[in-house]
């Protein structure tokens, strides 16, 4: 799909002088709605294993027989981690900035199956979190776990149903999952004090989603893309519409690409501006890479290619060093109800130390918003790093 390079460009500088507007009177800030979104947050493996109820560190990776050499790996590199530690010990310094902003909704994808199912997938890498552990989500108050990913049935089936079983009886939203097809394609509904927001969440075979993993009518699965066309996205304009009221905003949360690299796919740009044309979607949430791509404002609303990583047990796994993938951000977006266009756009760096999150330095945060800038610039926008060391779109 080919869009006018001029209207694009009025577009985006509209919306650049939306995202770098001043605070707020109190009447505008009734209108704001920010929502916390983060990238993928992989709570599996070696992070369960410090967790109070560790399941059996059993894994079939061709380099590891075991989530415990994960934990090793870690603390060879940063020092020793207290085993076992409390539930809200992996976000750290995120719980600080949680409290502070206040965001009327908290949405990450969830990169692990919750479940006690001891049948792999035959698929090499196998992520799983004991259901007993789930209060490490619940500290964190998290809202909607996006589930439309490539991890979610690596316990199959039975691992798929128990993790929407767990989530369900923890008071947690999921998206882009479900038993059975209508479900994964439902909207997690978010009511808040602002409105509501509706989050749809799809899986790409891009980002290694098997297509035998959708869901279908008697199997339950993700909500799985066919592809990246604009007869999709009218498809799913239609599904928005059937359950979109006045002043929600939409989030289409899509697990989509490789794990590495900066590029955004002409098509994936092409389809996030669809998404906002024929489905008139609010926010774009893309996850799947294991850094922070580039951020782009179409019509005023904001495209998040890849969020990047926020917790996982990477640490100390050698390669892919020049990404600095032990960084990580928490958007802040706040969307203005009335207009549904972006008002503004934060993002904290943290950074992964002994499986906790800390806030990053100024040097680590210097180094973010440079990348993030100069990635930003093809997609037209810029980033700008405040004295507290957030990082602000412009």
């Amino acid at each position: 799909m080919v869009f006018g390079r001029r209207r694009w460009m009025r577009a985006a500088a509209a919306a650049t002088l939306s995202a770098a507007a001043p605070a707020l009177t109190r009447a505008e800030g009734s209108k704001r709605m920010t929502l916390f979104l983060a990238g993928d947050v992989m709570t599996g493996r070696g992070i369960d294993q410090v967790l109070p109820h560790p399941s059996h560190p059993r894994i079939y990776e061709h380099y590891a027989k075991s989530a415990l050499e994960y934990v090793r790996l870690a603390e060879r590199k940063n020092g020793s981690i207290g085993k076992p530690v409390p539930y809200a010990y992996i976000w750290g310094d995120a719980l600080g900035e949680l409290e502070r902003r206040a965001p009327e909704a908290r949405i990450i994808n969830l990169e692990t199956a919750i479940t006690k199912s001891d049948e792999p997938a035959p698929k090499g890498i196998n992520y799983r979190m004991n259901p007993e552990n789930v209060p490490c989500l619940t500290a964190a108050k998290i809202d909607c776990c996006v589930l439309g990913n490539n991890h979610l049935l690596d316990w199959g089936e039975a691992g798929c149903v128990e993790t929407l079983d767990v989530l369900r009886e923890a008071g947690i939203k999921t998206a882009g999952a479900g038993r059975q097809a209508e479900q994964a394609a439902s909207p997690a509904v978010l009511r808040t004090k602002r409105g509501r927001v509706l989050v749809f969440g799809f899986g790409s075979v891009t980002s290694g989603v098997p297509r035998s993993w959708g869901a279908t009518a008697t199997r339950p699965g993700i909500n799985f893309l066919p592809d990246l066309s604009v007869k999709t996205a009218r498809r799913i304009g239609k599904q928005v519409r059937a359950h979109r009221q006045d002043k929600d905003i939409v989030v289409a949360s899509i697990h989509w690409g490789g794990n590495w690299g900066y590029e955004v796919p002409s098509e994936q740009r092409a389809f996030a501006q669809a998404l906002v044309d024929e489905a008139n979607v609010d926010v774009v949430h893309g996850h799947s890479s294991h850094h922070p791509k580039g951020i782009e404002i179409y019509r005023g609303k904001p495209i998040l290619y890849g969020c990047g990583d926020l917790i996982n047990d990477y640490e100390g796994i050698s390669g892919h060093a020049s990404y600095r993938g032990e960084l990580g951000l928490m958007y802040f977006v706040s969307m203005n109800r009335d207009t549904g266009r972006l008002d503004r756009l934060e993002m904290v760096p943290l950074q992964m130390k002994r499986f906790r999150l800390h806030r990053a330095s100024k040097k680590d945060a210097v180094w973010l918003r440079d990348t993030l800038a100069r990635e930003g610039k093809k997609l037209g926008t810029g980033v700008t790093l405040t004295q507290d060391n957030t990082l602000q779109l412009t």
